[in-house]
């Protein structure tokens, strides 16, 4: 339904979001090279149910993976990342659980 890789623009920040991607000094094959053409500044992956919000100063982007939103895996909790995007500024990052049973 949804392209593997989606690049786009958010106010003067350049997103690619893609689901399994790695992060910085781990990057998933195939990634590097799209991040660097598409001169990405914000790049968000998950697959690790591990949130992680990691600044790579190499390519000066921020990598955020927001962690685990599901039921199933071996998360006790969910979670989510909520931030502010301001021209080309990333902002006001906020991390949020929500234990399994709060939600259906």
């Amino acid at each position: 339904m949804l392209p593997l890789v989606n690049v786009f623009e958010v106010e003067k920040v350049r997103v690619l979001l893609t689901h399994i991607g790695g992060y910085p000094g781990k990057y998933a094959p195939g990634i590097l090279p799209q991040l660097n053409a598409n001169g990405t500044t914000l790049f968000i992956s998950g697959h690790s149910h591990i949130l992680k919000v990691i600044y790579d100063p190499k390519l000066q982007l921020l990598h955020i993976n927001p962690g685990a939103a599901g039921r199933q895996g071996f998360h006790k909790v969910r979670t989510l990342v909520r931030f502010v995007i301001d021209q080309d500024k990333i902002k006001e990052l906020e991390i949020k659980e929500i234990p399994l049973n709060e939600l259906g």
